[in-house]
């Protein structure tokens, strides 16, 4: 059976040790292996990073942009094979996984565009004869910890930045889907950067902890679960590294008494349910306002629910394939029945849902639950699968409060046609990123990405000009020059060359 091999130093580093499992989630049965690597593993990335970094940084930002527009370009001509590979791992359907890869592709060209990111400040005459400029220079070594629903595109988020701001960068993607990363892995080397300069090193805890304790690594970005990004962000500061790590969400759609409920369906039908729910930013939780809002928005959801088709990856009129794995399916399943034990009415139940000739895949049909209640235990943690609550509300101050007063803040939506109550909302509710009529509002590339209170840990953003801060560091250079005014004399001209000699830098030898 294949084994999927760390990407080290430019080849493939097959290693003695554990494996893990990867699943295809259509059938249910595992399709390969990944290798789980050590903390050896690490170091032989890390002294890789460390050969290849100095002359990458040294290398000019337009030749690093052009590296970056050459894997644009190759990504972009293999982005058939690329999202089938997606699908095959993960689960989600061809559409989906091209906008996952399309997503990512959307940074890597903000980062083309890092001649103009990376310059500094100036400012003549900060004092007496004195000139103050600052300038952006790398890290040196990052390190990038992702999870399994975005293989492609958070990983891009963050190489793409690093890496053309002259850093080094070693990725540790999810056991669970590991296959495009490394084809990611390959296609930069193609593309034209060094070995060294974008490694993939798989593996568990055991790799994660030695990303955070390794004293050559300077910053790590990472995303999945907030109880992890928080520990992740404890364990990382403590060792004195730069850390961004972003976790769990519960993103709410507030639907007022004049939004258009057919639009709102529409969208709600993609945000809660596409990508089979496994979405930092999915719409898992829509707050009618008003006891008539709640009453025809429930009515138009049931229909529209039914109508969606649950198939698998490769299916072109799927609306979502199966989640992905078992232990993941178990997990939402559990959280459905934890909601029915809570009090809330399960409208629409999508337990046992089972697909002709794939019955031992991993599907879960859509669900939705009415009358949820902020007490309950359903409500307030992340459900990530195909689940839909609907949150009644009285009226707009109670549905503000709902996300501001939420463990989680990383997106939310307002549905209006009142610009007054959207301008207002936006401006009050306590969350990090916010859609008008927009039911799943990811920032474009060249702004930035990143929700408050549990949902993210740090204080720099993903990607766009944050993302630039958080892979570099400024310097600041305050200069005066020796008064001029008398140079010309045969004199100072000979004094000015025994001074310059005086300067010289040896060379190291």
């Amino acid at each position: 059976m294949r084994v999927i091999d760390h990407v080290i130093a430019g080849g493939f580093n097959a290693m003695d040790g554990a494996t893990g499992a990867v699943f295809d989630p259509n059938r249910g049965e595992v399709q390969a292996h990944v290798r789980l690597g050590s903390a050896a593993d690490l170091d032989h990335a890390v002294a890789a990073a460390q050969a290849a970094q100095p002359a990458w940084a040294a290398t000019n930002p337009q030749k690093r942009a052009r590296v970056l527009f050459a894997f644009k370009q190759l990504v972009e001509a293999n982005m058939q094979e690329l999202a089938e590979l997606l699908s095959s791992e993960h689960g989600k359907v061809i559409a989906d996984a091209k906008g996952d890869i399309q997503r990512g592709l959307d940074v890597i060209e903000f980062a083309c565009g890092v001649p103009h990111l990376l310059k500094g400040d100036y400012t003549q005459g900060a004092g007496p004869g004195i000139d103050v400029y600052s300038m952006r220079q790398p890290i040196g070594i990052g390190a990038g910890i992702t999870p399994f629903n975005f293989p492609a595109m958070i990983p891009m988020w963050m190489f793409g930045v690093a890496i053309a701001c002259g850093n080094a960068f070693i990725l540790k993607p999810s056991e669970r889907d590991p296959s495009v990363p490394v084809r990611l892995a390959e296609l930069m080397l193609e593309a034209g950067a060094p070995e060294g300069i974008l490694q993939v090193v798989h593996g568990d805890k055991t790799v994660v902890d030695a990303i955070l304790d390794h004293p050559a690594i300077g910053a790590v970005s990472f995303v999945g679960s907030s109880d992890i990004a928080h520990y992740v962000y404890r364990r990382g500061v403590t060792a004195g590294k730069r850390v961004q790590a972003m976790g769990g969400a519960k993103n709410h759609g507030i639907v007022m008494p004049d939004a258009d409920l057919d639009q709102v369906v529409a969208d709600l039908a993609g945000a809660a349910f596409g990508s089979a729910g496994e979405r930092c930013m999915a719409l898992p939780v829509v707050v009618p306002v008003g006891e008539k809002t709640a009453v025809a928005l429930r009515e138009k959801l049931i229909p529209a629910i039914a109508a969606l088709r649950v198939g698998v990856s490769t299916d072109a009129d799927a609306h979502y394939g199966p989640v992905v794995n078992g232990q993941h399916k178990a997990r939402v399943e559990g959280w459905i029945a934890k909601g029915v034990e809570e009090g809330a009415e399960l409208v629409v139940d999508g337990r046992g849902f089972s697909l002709q000739g794939h019955e031992r895949g991993f599907f879960i049909g859509p669900t939705l639950f009415d009358h949820v209640t902020p007490q309950m235990e359903s409500y307030r943690e992340e459900i990530f699968g195909p689940v839909l609550q609907i949150v009644r509300a009285n009226d707009f101050e109670s549905a503000v409060r709902l996300p501001s007063e939420h463990q989680y803040g990383n997106g939310v939506a307002i549905f209006t046609r009142n610009g007054h109550a959207a301008r207002e909302f936006a401006a009050r509710v306590n969350v990090g990123m916010v859609g008008i009529n927009v039911p799943i509002p990811v920032p474009v590339a060249y702004h930035s990405f990143g929700g408050w209170k549990r949902s993210a840990f740090g204080d720099v953003n993903q990607h766009g000009e944050e993302g630039v801060r958080f892979w570099t560091k400024v310097k600041t250079i305050t200069q005066r020059w020796p008064d001029g005014s008398a140079i010309g004399s045969q004199a100072e001209d000979g004094a000015a060359a025994r001074t310059q000699d005086a300067f010289v830098i040896p060379t190291m030898g």
